[in-house]
């Protein structure tokens, strides 16, 4: 997707999008830190929110660091169920954008009830009920995002909890302008017209990948973008059971696949069943591959910026408005006040 061109940039979707390598050159790494000093006091750390202000920015973390070794339980969940757990030995972290979110507020209203201390919010809005129950709150930096897709909050989300956890582990972020510009050219990638089709035809849109928070989101992005149903298939999900009622219509878009693993979903997806199977990598694979930048250690944020790109690209082949879903809300339960 190119900004110059009017078919892009008369959504404010893209435009939120394409505004994400900026936010990610300006991203001020210890603006945790003050977080950090409670976190260390306690035995673990808590991310909640309700969908994109979790999927993506807490289990990017906690796949992150437990590739990395940190000894600190890192957990999510979302905030309903999270009324039902002690959470007395935890630093918890309540996302969300709006800061009006009804689950947030009822669970961090019930922390503060029980006189928990280490309660934190993380929004994109100053002066809102969740700031206002909390112990302390980040604001982040990318402003009020229009498009009820959520995009570039969930990537500096994403950052915050980075962040965070560097600073607990002693490990210094760097490499943040190298991210912006592979960020920036994962989202401006030509997407082969194609793939394009193949996946604006296709009756049902799977997202297979690890449980990282990447296939997890853009699934949820495919509802929202795209109107078609989709589904997220955690690991190798998709080649234990879920084959026998898939059907040649569908398409699963794989995010950088398991070397190990890939005959295997051609054996069963690809020849057993008779769907596509589009790869999205940095290096050519058995399937129709969208080659990707390595990011590295940051790769899942390029995944992301990649996925929204095909997600686009597909939106715009539907014909679809993209800023205007008929059911989905920007804040999908917002909290009323009394």
């Amino acid at each position: 997707m190119k900004l110059s061109e009017e078919k892009y940039n008369k959504y404010a979707l893209v435009r939120e999008m394409m505004e994400t390598p900026a936010i990610i050159r300006s991203f001020k790494p210890d603006v945790a830190a003050r977080f950090a000093v409670t976190v260390k006091k306690l035995k673990g750390l808590f991310l909640t929110g309700e969908g994109s202000s979790r999927i993506f920015p807490a289990k990017r973390a906690i796949y992150a660091f437990h590739k990395k070794g940190l000894t600190l339980p890192i957990v999510t969940e979302g905030c309903t169920q999270a009324e039902e757990y002690n959470l007395n030995d935890y630093t918890v972290f309540a996302a969300s954008n709006s800061g009006q979110t009804k689950e947030v507020v009822r669970l961090t209203t019930a922390l503060k009830k029980q006189n928990h201390k280490a309660v934190f919010g993380l929004t994109a809005n100053p002066g809102t009920k969740l700031e206002e129950i909390v112990s302390d709150t980040h604001i982040l930096i990318c402003g009020k995002e229009n498009a009820v897709a959520a995009t570039k909050s969930v990537i500096e989300q994403g950052l915050f909890y980075d962040s965070l956890l560097r600073i607990i582990k002693g490990e210094k972020m760097d490499g943040l302008k190298e991210l912006a510009d592979k960020t920036e050219e994962a989202l401006t990638l030509k997407i082969d017209p194609a793939i394009t089709g193949i996946i604006s035809k296709a009756s049902m849109i799977y997202f297979a990948g690890r449980n990282n928070g990447v296939a997890e989101e853009l699934a949820l992005k495919t509802n929202e973008i795209t109107r078609k149903k989709s589904a997220f298939l955690e690991g190798t999900f998709a080649v234990h059971g879920i084959e026998e009622v898939m059907d040649k219509s569908e398409v699963v878009i794989w995010i950088e696949p398991f070397p190990a693993e890939m005959e295997k979903f051609n054996e069963c997806l690809v020849k057993g069943v008779g769907l596509n199977i589009i790869a999205v990598s940095t290096k050519k694979t058995i399937f129709p591959t969208i080659i990707i930048p390595d990011g590295g250690q940051y790769a899942e944020y390029v995944q992301l910026a990649a996925g929204w790109n095909i997600l686009v690209e597909t939106g715009v082949a539907l014909g679809i408005n993209l800023d205007k879903p008929t059911r989905a809300r920007k804040v999908g339960n917002e909290y009323i006040p009394e």
